[in-house]
């Protein structure tokens, strides 16, 4: 059992919840908690920690598994939590191109999620989830973007994160470029665009969508082929990134499945 938190591997561990640099060269993150934990596909996890509590309550579920013990001290502080539950493993990081999430979901009218300078973990974790309930076919971040393998990114997606494609490129208006050279029209969701129900969605598409506080920089607005509105009542300005994502992607999902 690892019982200090001097253990080289633990030191590593609570590098690596909280540096993004640390996590690139590494290519590898951080998962804690039961739940997170057996989401992640079993040929991706490198190491794995977990206390004798876990281990007992749990044990009907580890066959398979490898891992090494660690005190209850061990694992406060390698916690991201102020209620540490007793589980942590170091998870392979899937690099992926754009081009690699057009070829694995190539069904003649993908649906994709585009995002620029998003920064806050809850809405990015939010995304993957309302993307994954949706049934698009990807994301694509800008590098600008908030770390989607931050803790509180990968617990918010409550395992989405691992079935969800994704990939992190360093200009949102060159994947913007690509798109449209492939056919793929481009919606950038703007306060000065066209009434949202007012358009075709089932065919090839992507949402993009800008940051929380400034909204989509001019240059990727202007790359866009369209631009969107939500028609909202009242004195509301805007919606919240994550939920303005998820109208734009169910209102594609209904079109498609349910219309």
């Amino acid at each position: 059992m690892i019982s200090s938190t001097a253990n080289a591997r633990i030191k590593n561990a609570i590098k690596l919840k909280k540096s993004a640099r640390e996590r690139r060269k590494q290519g590898c993150f951080l998962v804690e908690g039961p739940r997170m934990f057996f989401e992640i596909p079993r040929e991706e996890i490198m190491e794995c920690y977990m206390t004798e509590d876990f281990e007992k309550r749990y044990a009907d579920r580890l066959a398979g598994y490898q891992w090494e013990l660690i005190s209850e001290n061990v694992s406060r502080a390698v916690s991201d939590t102020q209620t540490p539950q007793g589980v942590f493993a170091l998870v392979r990081i899937r690099s992926r191109k754009l081009e690699d999430i057009l070829q694995e979901r190539i069904d003649g009218a993908p649906c994709l999620l585009l995002l620029e300078h998003i920064q806050d973990p809850g809405n990015l974790g939010t995304m993957f989830r309302s993307a994954e309930a949706a049934g698009i076919s990807g994301i694509v971040m800008d590098a600008a973007a908030v770390d989607p393998y931050n803790p509180k990114v990968i617990r918010s997606t409550m395992g989405a994160v691992f079935r969800v494609p994704f990939a992190v490129v360093e200009d949102i208006r060159e994947a913007e470029r690509t798109l449209k050279e492939r056919k793929i029209t481009v919606f950038a969701a703007h306060l000065d665009g066209e009434i949202l129900y007012s358009h075709d969605f089932r065919k090839a598409c992507a949402f993009l969508i800008g940051n929380e506080g400034q909204g989509l920089t001019k240059e990727a607005a202007a790359l866009a082929d369209r631009r969107l509105r939500i028609p909202m009542e009242g004195q509301v300005e805007s919606l919240n990134a994550s939920m303005a994502a998820t109208i734009l992607l169910y209102e594609a999902a209904r079109q498609r499945r349910w219309s």
